[in-house]
């Protein structure tokens, strides 16, 4: 037992003495080890969290999956179904509309909805007040040029039947909404006696459960029409790709320059202590015994550098997540295990070309100086 501690106190002497003097060698082996983590750090926390703000992000140009009715409207228990299948994984929305009359007799499409579901599904909406009360009304900006002037409120007929109503404020989006108005779902069932017909829904989760959820909703609801908005489901899918293929680019490219500079420092390191490995040689040293001293100084700079990169990767991770999201993409422990790990990989990887030219010294030939 002491014996084997003591060939191991000696063992580290050696290692740190010989860090110690070749100091600038030392130090650029842990700076390439240093950037390499850091890069590897930064990416893979980005990788993470960045896809996650992504599809958050996602979410605010509204919905991704659209399930309406064949004919006539939705059953109570369709909606129900629907919602069940949602909770927990996004939101839905139901909508239901009809043309009706404004007071010269002019057609305009009336939509009943829940306004507090839909500024959560649509905040990209510019909407100058939502209403708060019954009776208020949501006016596209198309729509208020025609029906009333000012605040005004004004009348609208369906079927013979008669609602006046109160503008409370405007929306405009650049489509369809700004010639629609907008009601509570509750007024516009009791003027118009009309179930919601659409269910917008934001699925949240990546790609995968949203497609699930699709399928799930085709296969549970046969009399509705089921499909995803192309502009944003593709939309989604091409950025998130981009940005994934991105950053796995990027840092392998890091990587593999910091696994060359590695490579070179350790070549040069060899190289200047051939002397050093002929005479343990000499004494008797084992080519194992040398493979095992250069690996374990591998070794050590691979894990100060991963330590080192981990802290400085994930602040960097953080930089850009606030300057970007205008949020901090917080540390994520379980990254520094594979970062640690392929540090080690890369650097014992750099040391094979080192350890083939210490099998090859001769040390009668390097002592006589040859």
């Amino acid at each position: 037992m002491i014996r084997h501690g003591s060939r191991s106190a000696m063992y580290f002497r050696m290692l740190f003495r010989a860090a110690a003097l070749r100091k600038g060698q030392a130090v650029a082996a842990l700076t390439a080890m240093m950037v390499a983590a850091a890069a590897a750090t930064a990416m893979l926390n980005l990788f993470v969290d960045v896809q996650a703000k992504l599809r958050r992000e996602f979410r605010n140009f509204g919905a991704n999956l659209v399930v309406e009715a064949k004919s006539g409207g939705l059953a109570r228990e369709e909606i129900s179904a629907i919602q069940a299948a949602v909770s927990g994984h996004g939101l839905a929305v139901p909508f239901a509309y009809a043309v009706a009359r404004d007071e010269k007799d002019r057609p305009i499409v009336v939509a009943g909805t829940d306004f507090e579901l839909v500024r959560r599904l649509n905040p990209w909406w510019a909407v100058s007040s939502w209403p708060q009360v019954s009776g208020q009304v949501l006016v596209g900006v198309r729509a208020a040029r025609l029906l009333t002037s000012g605040n005004a409120s004004f009348s609208l007929n369906f079927q013979g039947h008669n609602v006046r109503v109160s503008p409370m404020g405007t929306v405009r989006t650049g489509a369809g909404e700004d010639s629609r108005v907008y009601m509570s779902l509750q007024d516009f069932q009791s003027w118009t006696g009309i179930a919601p017909s659409v269910v917008e829904i934001a699925a949240s989760g990546p790609p995968e459960e949203v497609t699930s959820l699709l399928q799930q909703l085709q296969a549970n609801l046969p009399n509705t029409d089921v499909r995803a908005v192309r502009q944003v489901t593709e939309g989604e899918a091409n950025v998130l790709g981009k940005t994934r293929s991105t950053l796995l680019s990027s840092a392998a490219f890091i990587v593999c320059t910091a696994a060359l500079c590695v490579l070179a420092t350790l070549m040069g390191w060899v190289f200047d202590r051939r002397r050093d490995f002929a005479i343990m040689k000499a004494l008797g040293a084992s080519d194992s015994l040398i493979a095992m001293f250069v690996a374990g100084e591998a070794a050590v700079l691979a894990l100060a550098g991963a330590i080192l990169g981990f802290a400085s990767g994930s602040g960097i991770a953080a930089w850009i997540g606030r300057a970007n999201f205008h949020a901090p993409v917080a540390p994520r422990l379980s990254v520094f295990p594979p970062v640690l790990a392929g540090c080690m990989v890369v650097t014992l990887l750099a040391t094979l070309l080192p350890l083939q030219l210490l099998r090859r010294i001769q040390p009668a030939m390097i002592l006589r100086g040859e």
